[in-house]
């Protein structure tokens, strides 16, 4: 990918760039399926994680769980369930806004003093379109979309994910990297110059260059 492909996926509708990783380990929980599933949930965030090169724990010590993920059938959930306000403010206005665009996911993410990744709240309605997806490619979809704060328009017309001919479904190589070189040591954590792209992009030369 060219600097400018990756300035894309972080440049929001507004023409923002910003770009957010996870500056804690992952503490994953997960609401609304079964243990089966859960179960497949949980290795989809242990892969991408690990694509990232970042770590998982099994507790947070401010907040217990940082990342979690909710499987509903009905934005208006949102709405009813107790104290779900302190996850998302303003619920109701969220609600109207998911509703009137007919959508599928919603992420709201907490960010710390450095502006890095402290936690994320994502919801998954399971429309009729999800619903005949394997399990597996939704926890893969949701885990990408969760791993660093990308654009609000990042993949509204492609999708990070590709399906191969034996059926499965992968994470696009090209994403793959870009997820990789995010987590490099010696990039920030957060950022909000376009400086940030073409150091992604040269880090991600630099991966394509070893692999030959």
């Amino acid at each position: 990918m060219t600097s400018d492909d990756i300035e894309k996926l972080f440049t929001r509708g507004n023409g923002d760039y910003v770009f957010a990783r996870w500056g804690r380990p992952i503490v994953p929980v997960v609401f609304g399926v079964d243990d089966a599933t859960v179960s497949v949930l949980k290795g989809a965030i242990e892969a991408v994680t690990t694509i990232a090169g970042h770590q998982m724990a099994e507790t947070d010590p401010e907040l217990g769980t940082n990342l979690m993920v909710f499987f509903i059938q009905d934005w208006a959930e949102l709405v009813e369930t107790p104290n779900m306000d302190q996850l998302i403010p303003d619920s109701p206005s969220v609600v109207a806004r998911l509703q009137a665009a007919n959508a599928s996911q919603y992420r709201a993410f907490r960010f710390d003093d450095d502006n890095a990744i402290q936690a994320c709240f994502a919801f998954v309605r399971m429309d009729d379109t999800l619903a005949d997806l394997p399990a597996e490619t939704i926890a893969l979809s949701m885990m990408v979309q969760a791993i660093v704060l990308w654009s609000d328009q990042a993949f509204n017309d492609t999708s990070p994910l590709a399906n191969l001919p034996d059926g499965n479904t992968i994470l696009k190589p090209e994403i793959a990297g870009v997820i990789t070189a995010a987590y490099d040591v010696n990039m920030p954590a957060s950022a909000r110059e376009t400086s940030h792209a073409l150091r992604l992009a040269a880090r991600l030369g630099l991966a394509i260059g070893k692999a030959h």
